[in-house]
């Protein structure tokens, strides 16, 4: 998918995954592999609990914009949560599920959609001195 083709709508499903920290995410784009969906969103979660978090974030986020689910599996149970928006299919990984799975090879095939331009930047931290007045910056 060149950027010209995107789906602008993509950036709102990778702001809501990144909204709860998700790690690893990664667009596949499905348009000439096959029929089913337009792009595969994977990510991961480092805990049963953050899977679930993502997951649910995802779809209350998107609900807010209009954008409902077709159907939603396995976010309670936290290894695996499947949310199926028709042209975008949203998979949320617990880590290990996902290495043990490893759908991006089972998808190799498909091309990979940059993602750079989708995420907001989000401002360095400042460091504990920037708060002190001057003089007591060292």
């Amino acid at each position: 998918m060149t950027k010209k083709e995107q789906d602008p709508s993509l950036k709102h499903f990778v702001e809501a995954a990144m909204g709860r920290k998700a790690i690893d995410l990664v667009l596949l784009d499905l348009r000439e592999v096959t029929d089913f969906a337009e792009v595969f969103m994977i990510c991961s979660g480092r805990s049963n609990r953050q899977v679930t978090a993502i997951a649910e974030h995802i779809e209350k986020d998107l609900r807010k914009k209009g954008i409902r689910p077709l159907s939603v599996e396995g976010v309670k149970e936290g290894h695996w949560a499947l949310l199926d928006y028709g042209h975008i299919v949203i998979h949320v990984f617990y880590e290990p599920i996902r290495e043990f799975y490893d759908i991006e090879s089972l998808w190799s095939d498909a091309g990979r959609i940059d993602t750079a331009d989708m995420v907001e930047k989000v401002p360095s931290e400042k460091k504990p001195s920037d708060d002190k007045p001057e003089e007591l910056n060292g």
